[in-house]
């Protein structure tokens, strides 16, 4: 990578006198393509010199990063392949965020693709304040207490249930275990499976939690329920039983408080505060859709809130 970085460099500092806006016609291109392939072997078309010359660009730009590429004895973990999606990123907060994230959770160029797709970084970036999504940028996501393995929404369009689509919730629970490596990819680090449908007897009745993982890194149940349609209050009343009973009958020494997570394709925010508030147990009321976000609204929210918050 401090390979291509210092190429790009000499590209844009001595082939282009510093300027980033310099004539860079077909001719230049075809040029610099000739030597770089007569000097370093192959791997420098013309479409690849132009990859490296925009990476030294945008990485010229964040001066951590510019400082790791001026440094030939540190080794940086991403493949060139992975830094070319990230340079499809618009912001500079964004580049930062997917290099973090995708050296942390040790995503392949394919699950980096989904991730951005998803905009991952948008959604999480919605539920912090100005420092939060600077730290989420220059850290990647941090996972210290429950409210970190959040989302909302979830974005569940691997399953390729169509929108309108009429399914039942056994269907949708049926395609998230088929699909298990996305839904745990979409869950976030330190989700491992347990089992569906996990029964609970109480009283002579019978109950079923819907998904049931462990998380390696918080030491705790995560349990989740899926709803095809608005979250109520009597979900969030199952949940919190659920809750209790894992807390004094499944938990042992090391295990930390379990954690619920209703899942309905819609929730209405009020009936959600009033439904949870004073609820001693750690449970959390997301959304999830069915097709990616839209990228244009979820950067819109995210400019508000960050304007709302200077």
């Amino acid at each position: 990578m401090q390979t291509y970085w210092l190429i790009g460099k000499h590209i844009v500092e001595f082939e282009q006198y510093g300027k980033e806006k310099a004539d860079y016609g077909s001719q230049l291109s075809d040029q610099l393509a000739k030597n770089l392939s007569e000097q370093y072997g192959k791997g420098f078309s013309r479409s690849n010199v132009f990859q490296i010359r925009q990476f030294y660009l945008r990485f010229s730009k964040i001066q951590t990063l510019s400082g790791q590429f001026e440094s030939t004895g540190n080794q940086l973990q991403l493949s060139w392949s992975h830094y070319i999606e990230i340079l499809k990123a618009d912001s500079d907060l964004e580049v930062c965020f997917y290099i973090k994230q995708s050296e942390k959770e040790n995503w392949s160029v394919r699950e980096l693709k989904r991730q951005m797709k998803s905009m991952l970084f948008h959604r999480l970036a919605l539920s912090k304040d100005k420092k939060g999504v600077l730290e989420l940028s220059e850290q990647g996501q941090e996972i210290q207490k429950s409210g970190d393995i959040l989302k909302d929404p979830y974005v569940l369009e691997f399953l390729n249930i169509p929108e309108r689509h009429q399914y039942l919730e056994g269907e949708l629970e049926e395609k998230l275990i088929s699909n298990l490596q996305n839904f745990l990819l979409e869950l976030g680090k330190g989700f491992t499976f347990e089992k569906r449908q996990y029964r609970i007897s109480i009283g002579g009745k019978h109950f079923y939690v819907d998904l049931v993982f462990y998380h390696r890194i918080l030491k705790c149940f995560v349990l989740i329920d899926l709803k095809r349609g608005e979250v109520t209050h009597q979900d969030v009343g199952q949940m919190n039983l659920y809750l209790n009973y894992f807390r004094k009958e499944q938990n042992t020494e090391g295990d930390n408080p379990p954690i619920g997570i209703v899942l309905g394709a819609s929730k209405h925010n009020i009936l959600v505060e009033y439904a949870t508030e004073n609820i001693g147990n750690q449970l959390f009321i997301s959304k999830y859709q069915l097709y990616l976000p839209n990228k244009k609204q979820l950067e819109n929210e995210l400019n508000k809130l960050s304007n709302e918050k200077e």
